[in-house]
């Protein structure tokens, strides 16, 4: 459970990092506002159509007598509802890292610069970066999708689908979660998604100390805008701990990486 303590930790340091350099968190706040116009548009259009979409996926059961298919067709729509809103808190981060990739990209560097005097590059020209942003969003959100039918067929299972399928839901979505925000700065020194998803693999819990109370944070309203600069910041320090980097020295120079761990922006070199 250390671990997991350490990621609230970095989730914690990157709200603080943020609140002492409030310049940046304006700055960070603009891509998350324009992603939740989207999606807020996205989620009214589901409310007035998620009744039509059931009933055209139920065909069968036009003919049952009431109230049975008022129940039957009301607990799907439920479950469409769940299923988008699962989706949405886990999209939301990937959405808003690619709309605000030079915003995020300038707030993780500048994290860098303030903990380690340089802030690796990955020498890129933008549309580059935001092809292999969007590539590895996409792979991901592919995984994420699995996962959500799975969890979706679970939860008709009794007591099982209302206790056990949501736990495993917001871990599901804070693993994913963190991964997507530390994308931010392990991208800039190179680390492809392989091996960004077998860094977190290896350091299971402190990826889920990050992220599984930044997906609870996310189920209330607006909270997410006003977290994601923070997020950000504190995913860029996690993301130095899980490439072997040390904190910066007194002069301003990154310290040494002790003999043996790997070398700085290059994980297993």
């Amino acid at each position: 459970m250390r671990d997991f303590g350490a990621g609230f930790g970095y989730l914690v340091q990157g709200q603080k990092w943020v609140a002492r350099h409030g310049r940046w968190f304006g700055f960070g706040l603009l891509p998350g506002l324009v992603t939740l116009l989207l999606y807020i548009g996205a989620i009214i259009g589901l409310g007035y159509g998620a009744d039509d979409l059931t009933a055209w996926a139920t065909p069968f059961a036009d003919d049952w007598t009431s109230p049975w298919q008022g129940i039957f067709r009301g607990f799907l729509t439920g479950l469409v509802f769940v299923l988008g809103f699962f989706l949405a808190v886990v999209t939301f981060t990937a959405v808003t890292l690619l709309v605000g990739q030079p915003f995020y990209e300038s707030l993780s560097e500048q994290v860098d610069r303030t903990e380690g005097g340089d802030a690796p590059e990955s020498g890129l020209p933008l549309w580059r970066e935001l092809w292999i942003s969007a590539r590895d969003s996409l792979r991901v959100l592919l995984r994420v999708v699995l996962y959500g039918i799975l969890l979706f067929a679970c939860g008709f299972i009794p007591v099982v689908g209302q206790t056990v399928v949501p736990v495993v839901g917001f871990c599901v979505s804070g693993f994913f979660l963190t991964q997507e925000l530390t994308s931010v700065a392990l991208q800039r020194r190179g680390v492809e998604l392989k091996e960004r998803l077998g860094m977190l693999r290896g350091r299971r819990m402190l990826t889920l100390g990050f992220g599984v109370p930044l997906a609870l944070s996310f189920v209330v309203p607006f909270v997410a805008v006003f977290l994601m600069p923070g997020a950000v910041a504190g995913a860029t320090l996690m993301a130095r701990d899980l490439n072997g980097e040390t904190a910066a020295t007194k002069g301003g120079k990154p310290a040494p990486v002790p003999s043996g761990a790997p070398h700085p922006y290059h994980p297993g070199a």
